[in-house]
């Protein structure tokens, strides 16, 4: 018997692959599916499953097509309500997988139709639990994603179902079950992850805030609220195409993979509204880039971040990459729902620059030059987190977090030059394009970001927790 978790970074996600005798399962398949299909083939094994945990939001899950390819069956938990053909499972049914066993327990919490399923090895013994987003390494699922899809459920209904779920399915078991999560930190679907992916469930009971044994529901629904942040724009259109339906991997990849001389990418751009999409890494764009374009880098949290910038999932999308990584920009962009690819610069933007084409720039500043003009009056906004703005910061410096630049344009002038900045510079270009896009000229990029203000003699300011008075 063999569970083999794949985990992909970039999302922070993990996929599960179970072979026992012959026959093979997947649980929560990301878009697409060839690893899966190239596992089964290297065992020599059939897979008779693929297995959801519930209606993904912030990824598009590869179980239509891994159906398409193997003739698997998909099977969701109770309550699922797919747009296609697909076995519902009863609570405590068991499915068989070669000599082993998995048993559904419907967990209802991070959504209605969530489902753990417990893997029951060859000898009876129970080995482990596939989770899902009901139960996380130092977390649980945040209990608001689906009410952007079910309008008569509420953050406080959904904490309350998953603190029973917690109680009555999951805590019972022996504490030497292995948790198998379906996310590590770093997802947007819980807030205080840790970088571990698997834990014995005892671990967890003794260490997981969710998990004490002496908290009331009141203090459960209470803890899990606070501090959540708002969920990216993205995972409710996710959550649509998971329950509907959607194209297959292959047709979306085959519309994508088209290149385009600098003229036909020109034409296309100014005949259509497709938004372009430059994908290099952030110094590089900053030396030379197609005016109007978007700097999201490959390199970094590309997926997450395009969902959290280009509101629109349907949006058509004109690719620049570095030679060879157009295919991989794709494949990202179609794990969360990002389908409208319809061509790439061939040659990158070396083909552009060779042509002879418009270039525009952004400036960027070292942090040691900085040093030297800094003072009071110098505008600089500071585009991380509000907890990293929080835990320390430039004196003086504004905090207009990166996913809510666009309702917050107004605040950065446009006759006075300014700086910006975030950790070490992804953020940052992310949002130096954005302002180019809409017409701001004035202003200069910190090479580096905080990490090298936080070296400097910069003048820093701690975050300083209000106390109340008694």
């Amino acid at each position: 018997m063999k569970i083999e978790q794949i985990y992909t970074g970039c999302l922070a996600h993990a996929a599960y692959y179970i072979e026992s005798d012959g026959e093979a399962a997947i649980f929560d398949p990301l878009r697409e599916v060839q690893p899966y299909l190239d596992r089964a083939v290297e065992d020599g094994a059939r897979i008779k499953y693929v297995f959801e945990t519930h209606f993904h939001a912030d990824f598009v899950s590869g179980h239509l097509d891994l159906r398409k390819k193997t003739g698997a069956d998909i099977v969701f938990g109770p309550t699922a309500k797919p747009g296609y053909e697909a076995i519902i499972a009863k609570d405590g049914q068991v499915f068989q997988v070669g000599k082993y066993k998995i048993k559904v327990l419907h967990t209802p919490g991070h959504t209605m139709e969530s489902t753990t399923y417990l893997l029951i090895d060859e000898h009876g013994k129970e080995h482990g639990i596939i989770t899902g987003d009901t139960l996380f390494i130092g977390d649980v699922g945040r209990p608001d994603l689906a009410q952007h899809v079910v309008e008569d459920l509420t953050e406080e209904k959904l904490a309350g179902y998953l603190y029973e779920s917690l109680r009555n399915k999951i805590m019972p078991l022996p504490d030497d079950l292995i948790v198998y999560p379906n996310h590590g930190a770093g997802s947007a679907c819980g807030k205080m992850m840790s970088k571990e992916t698997t834990d014995t469930l005892g671990n967890q009971k003794a260490t997981n805030y969710a998990l004490r044994a002496d908290m009331t529901k009141e203090e459960f629904i209470d803890e899990l609220l606070t501090g959540l942040t708002t969920p990216p724009g993205y995972f409710p259109q996710n959550v649509l195409m998971n329950i509907k339906g959607y194209d297959s991997f292959d047709q979306v990849r085959d519309r994508a993979e088209t290149p385009m001389s600098p003229e036909e990418f020109e034409m296309t751009a100014n005949a259509s509204q497709a938004l372009v999409l430059d994908t290099r890494a952030d110094e590089e764009f900053a030396k030379g880039f197609i005016p109007n374009s978007i700097n999201i880098g490959l390199k970094g949290n590309f997926a997450p971040w395009v969902g959290e910038m280009i509101p629109d999932v349907k949006q058509e999308i004109l690719l620049i990459a570095e030679p060879g990584k157009e295919e991989e920009a794709i494949t990202r962009l179609a794990r969360v729902g990002y389908d409208g690819v319809i061509g790439y610069l061939d040659g990158g933007f070396q083909s552009w620059k060779d042509a002879g084409k418009e270039v525009d720039r952004v400036e960027r500043l070292d942090v040691s030059s900085f040093e030297n003009i800094f003072n009071d009056d110098i505008p600089v906004f500071d585009v991380r987190k509000k907890s990293e703005f929080d835990s320390e910061h430039l004196m003086g410096a504004e905090n207009i977090p990166l996913n809510e630049i666009n309702k917050h344009l107004a605040e950065f002038p446009r006759n006075k030059k300014f700086y910006l900045h975030c950790a070490g510079g992804y953020r940052s270009m992310i949002a130096a394009s954005i302002l180019k896009q809409r017409g701001w000229d004035n202003f200069a990029d910190l090479r580096g970001g905080f990490d090298r203000i936080k070296e400097s003699n910069l003048p820093k300011s701690d975050y300083i927790c209000p106390t109340t008075l008694l």
